[in-house]
């Protein structure tokens, strides 16, 4: 099958490996309608043509099935997608291992993306078309979005999903730019028969590009795109109109160096275990110094320090990590570090912080104003993207532990001036602290980030 490949925004064929006169005036007559439009890599969103078709329109993907590749065939051969004949029984080889996916219209195939998996951690689009009454209706970019679905854990661990099309495929480049690809690499033909041809990939890693170091690249000028995407940091990041005629954006991605970033993380999780440590184990000793602190609050600032201690060797390790052993397994090192962190040590100290006011002031009404005032803070601290949290995935039992966490230094200030004994809600505090740690630590996978949106790569401000 070749990549010649149709989608929603129509099909390009080119008679030639250079693109000039009659194939160049065909490239131009159906890039320019697109020409007030620039195509990044911004995610694979669905853009609908209000023309086309109406929302009453069921569109659902599916696998397809044997029985289905009759269809395919002919909507490859009919949309230029499956290339010579001797490619296409290659099309029903696909559907028998199932790595074709089909779009159905109210119950009729209107679309199909196939795949091949040279390698476990390698998958490869090989083939995409959409019938042309069908086009302009995101269902090319739908297909494309189940593939990058299906691909996630591949791609999480460390695979690739690529493909490789015609330079003169503005249309299919079009639409990989919006769905996240980059085009990184030319592949040269070896016979001057067969088109030049773009390596596009999908990009996973969030990196800056220089703002000072993008240029536009025509396409008539393939010599000069081979110059500009020979640096490995540069790559083809848009689709752009430079003097009425098609070209492609160039960008280079500021190339970070894992070694030293993992290095001053690593340095930066000690300071801060460090720093919590020396203020936990001052409050733990002005709770000794005072008799009418509560035992059970004392029991609790001690395991904080042993938590927080713990942390602070974990973090240790992780330099360790980098500079020796070299396990690859940083993530998982700082992840631990950074939960026993959290919910050993900053929480129980933040939440000790109004008790030890209580106890110091001795004025009722000011200690449940201060302790209003932690629980407030720390409510609006876990549901911002800067704590631990907010890295997993939530459920109900995580945001009630969240409550209880929260809400402790309220409830256990006002049950001290009421004269009531704060050791179950001190027990009941222990307990969602170690449960949220277990959760974060043996039931959720590596740290995902904030969990917003965020481009797969970002022009640096």
């Amino acid at each position: 099958m070749r990549h010649n490949t149709p989608t929603d925004l129509g099909t390009v064929q080119s008679d030639s490996h250079f693109p000039g006169d009659l194939a160049y005036q065909r490239i131009l007559d159906v890039y320019m309608p697109l020409k007030d439009s620039r195509r990044r890599a911004t995610g694979c969103a669905i853009q609908r043509d209000p023309g086309r078709g109406t929302e009453r329109d069921e569109l659902t993907t599916r696998a397809a099935r044997i029985e289905d590749t009759a269809a395919l065939v002919a909507l490859a051969k009919a949309a230029h997608a499956g290339g010579s004949p001797t490619a296409l029984p290659l099309l029903g080889d696909a559907v028998a291992r199932g790595l074709v996916r089909v779009a159905e219209v109210d119950g009729e195939v209107a679309g199909y993306v196939a795949v091949e998996k040279p390698l476990p951690s390698h998958v490869r689009i090989a083939s995409v078309a959409v019938r042309h009454e069908r086009r302009r209706r995101g269902i090319g970019t739908m297909l494309i979005g189940e593939v990058l679905r299906e691909a996630g854990k591949i791609e999480a661990a460390g695979g690739s999903v690529a493909t490789v099309i015609d330079l003169t495929d503005l249309e299919v480049a079009g639409l990989l730019l919006s769905c996240g690809f980059i085009a990184t690499r030319v592949i040269r033909s070896s016979t001057p028969e067969q088109a030049m041809q773009l390596y596009y990939q999908h990009k996973i890693k969030v990196e800056y590009v220089d703002p000072d170091a993008r240029h536009l690249v025509p396409l008539s000028r393939p010599d000069q795109l081979i110059e500009s995407l020979s640096p490995s940091d540069y790559a083809v990041t848009a689709l752009a109109t430079l003097s009425s005629e098609p070209a492609f954006e160039i960008s280079r991605f500021e190339q970070d160096d894992p070694a030293s970033l993992q290095s001053g993380e690593a340095a930066a999780g000690i300071a801060f275990s460090g720093s919590i440590l020396a203020a936990i184990t001052f409050l733990l000793g002005f709770s000794f110094a005072s008799s009418r602190y509560p035992d059970d609050v004392r029991l609790l600032l001690i395991g904080a320090t042993f938590a927080t201690t713990m942390s602070l060797i974990i973090y240790a390790s992780a330099s360790g990590e980098l500079a020796r052993i070299r396990s690859n397994s940083f993530g998982k090192v700082m992840k631990w570090g950074n939960v026993l962190s959290e919910y050993g040590g900053v929480l129980p100290f933040l939440i000790s912080l109004p008790i030890t006011y209580a106890q110091g002031a001795g004025v009722r009404w000011s200690a449940v104003v201060v302790g209003v005032m932690s629980s407030t803070a720390l409510v609006l601290y876990e549901r911002s993207q800067f704590s631990i949290a907010h890295r997993f995935r939530w459920t109900r039992a995580t945001v009630a532990l969240t409550a209880l966490t929260s809400m402790a230094p309220t409830v256990c200030v006002v049950m001290l001036a009421a004269g009531i004994t704060s050791r179950p809600l001190t027990v009941a505090l222990a307990v969602a602290l170690t449960v949220r740690t277990l959760v974060y630590l043996y039931r959720r996978g590596p740290e995902a980030g904030v969990s917003e949106y965020r481009r797969t790569w970002q022009i640096r401000r």
